[in-house]
């Protein structure tokens, strides 16, 4: 019996307008997740894994088997400047699937950042080359390089799915997926929601005094 091999679709998909992602990237990732009636939220255990980490661009999508990395090393080739590189990597903990050399490499590319349903390691170093990644877990543990991997596939991201193109939008809070042709409309929720929180919060603020 053959066992098909399943080629990675063209890395020239759509990508999300520019001033959209703009306006999406100052907003805070909980009024986004309100905006969209609490979905596309990732699951609570994926963090920044250094404290002011920020995330925002289309995603590029990586499904690799756990704790492998080839994968990455191929997305690295293909992905674009603004890209958030998005892994499926089964929500494996016990080996880093990047960490600082891969985020070094990332930087020279004008990789946004990185989103791994896995585990990262040199959290120090990466905080200071200013490289955003979200992750599981860390440990020092290294990752396997056989793969398989596919890129550009839909995936699943910490329960949601994620397409190619998606907005990948990341802070203290977690990591929150907005479906691209979505995006102009989930802006203007997310926009209102925020100006009414903001007035809230002012009007708290000056009852007080």
């Amino acid at each position: 019996m053959t066992i098909p091999v399943l080629e990675d679709i063209d890395a020239d998909f759509p990508r999300p307008e520019r001033n959209v992602l703009d306006r999406l990237a100052k907003l805070p990732a909980a009024n986004i997740g309100d905006a969209m009636d609490r979905l596309g939220i990732a699951d609570s255990a994926i963090q920044a894994v250094w404290t002011g980490a920020r995330l925002a661009g289309p995603a590029f999508t990586v499904w690799t088997r756990p704790g492998d990395n080839q994968g990455i090393h191929r997305a690295l080739q293909l992905a674009r400047p603004g890209d958030v590189i998005v892994v499926s990597g089964g929500g494996d903990e016990s080996r880093a699937l990047l960490g600082e050399l891969i985020g070094e490499r990332a930087i020279n590319l004008g990789i946004a950042g990185f989103a791994l349903d896995g585990a990262a390691r040199d959290a120090e170093a990466l905080c200071e080359i200013g490289m955003p990644v979200f992750a599981r877990a860390i440990t020092p543990a290294g990752p396997y390089k056989n793969g398989p991997s596919r890129l550009g596939t839909p995936i699943s991201f910490g329960g949601v799915p994620v397409l190619p193109g998606d907005i990948i939008i990341g802070d203290s809070d977690g990591v929150v997926v907005i479906p691209r042709e979505q995006a102009a409309a989930v802006a203007d929720a997310a926009e209102a929601v925020f100006a009414d929180e903001t007035s809230r919060r002012a009007a708290i603020i000056a009852d007080r005094h």
